[in-house]
């Protein structure tokens, strides 16, 4: 079926109808290759809708799930040391999605997964700069150096970008980072003399954790999944 291209990047939830015909109206969005100048533009399903080069698809055929991983748990489908991964304790029908980063096997709490690879593959950039909320319980007090994470540190020659750190009433930190580096939290708080003894995660992007029971999986709503789609554009 045919709509205009406007609508069909609406529905995709990358911006609002009026957003796209701004977008149009700059010239940075192409149907199969040609740069479109009006909004009086109709597309059909089997188009390629691209907005400053990168492909979109229309919303309705992306699914977005919140997984309460775990501890215990790799996040992989396959472990060649016979641990227990996401998948086999997901429920069968869940068992075709891809996961959006990942979480190490002692590591808690939200992971996101869907059926769009492409999407996933964007919420993982580091350059989309999606802020990934945890809650760390940590060895030791001496928050003094807590500091340098907070700036930036480089550690065995790998750059760590700053990271936002609170000190919660229980003494547990709260750590927003938005690159999602391999153990990047744990890592940046071991050199900061603070050690993770559990690493839980509350947030990635828009998409907050709430009440998941461990070991749960749920469907996100439309208007979340429309957030979060936005942050990888």
């Amino acid at each position: 079926m045919k709509m205009r291209i406007a609508k069909f990047i609406a529905d995709s939830g990358v911006t609002s109808r009026r957003g796209a015909e701004q977008m149009i109206a700059r010239g940075a969005v192409a149907v199969n290759g040609v740069v479109i100048k009006t909004p009086v533009h109709f597309v059909e399903d089997s188009d390629e809708i691209t907005i400053d080069g990168k492909p979109i698809k229309k919303r309705a055929d992306t699914r977005v799930y919140a997984f309460h991983k775990p501890n215990g748990t790799v996040t992989t489908t396959h472990d060649p040391r016979g641990r227990n991964t996401i998948y086999d304790i997901l429920p069968q029908k869940y068992r075709n999605l891809r996961y959006v980063g990942r979480l190490d096997f002692n590591t808690t709490g939200l992971l996101l997964m869907t059926n769009d690879g492409l999407l996933a593959r964007k919420l993982t950039m580091p350059d989309s700069n999606i802020p990934r909320v945890y809650l760390a319980d940590v060895s030791g007090n001496n928050m003094s150096k807590l500091d340098k994470a907070r700036r930036g540190v480089t550690i065995d020659g790998i750059k760590y970008r700053p990271m936002k750190i609170d000190v919660m009433p229980d003494g547990r930190l709260r750590v927003t980072v938005t690159e999602g580096k391999k153990n990047e939290v744990r890592l940046v708080l071991k050199y900061c003399g603070l050690p993770v003894r559990k690493l839980h995660r509350i947030m990635y992007g828009p998409v907050s954790l709430g009440n998941i029971p461990v070991g749960k999986i749920i469907e996100l709503d439309e208007k979340t999944i429309d957030a979060l789609m936005k942050t990888s554009l």
